[in-house]
């Protein structure tokens, strides 16, 4: 077996990385420890929980705006296009750049 495989500890290691903790905290501070991260944990499921819900909201608003067809503001005049435009009936003519004389090099 490879020596520098890493995957979830077996109950030994476990019980090894405990003592570990153990001896480098002491006994007083692991239950501050733990309940420290008791309470990291709380607010990083409150925080994601939140994010679901915010990202959820956004989708039905997304939903809900396709679904409905599109209707102009109460103030807003919807846009017509003009019956005559104006300007002559036939288009101007192009006008001719200004002729250029072609250079002759010295």
């Amino acid at each position: 077996m490879n020596m520098l495989a890493l995957g979830v500890p077996g109950p030994s290691e476990w019980v090894l990385i405990l003592v570990i903790v153990l001896v480098l905290f002491g006994a007083k501070k692991l239950p501050e420890l733990a309940r420290s991260l008791g309470q990291s944990m709380n607010e990083f499921r409150k925080a994601r929980e939140d994010f679901d819900k915010e990202l959820h909201a956004a989708g039905n608003e997304v939903n809900g705006a396709a679904q409905q067809p599109y209707q102009p503001a109460p103030n807003e005049q919807p846009y017509q296009l003009p019956q005559n435009p104006p300007g002559p009936s036939q288009p101007a003519a192009p006008q001719n750049p200004p002729s250029q004389q072609p250079t002759q090099p010295f």
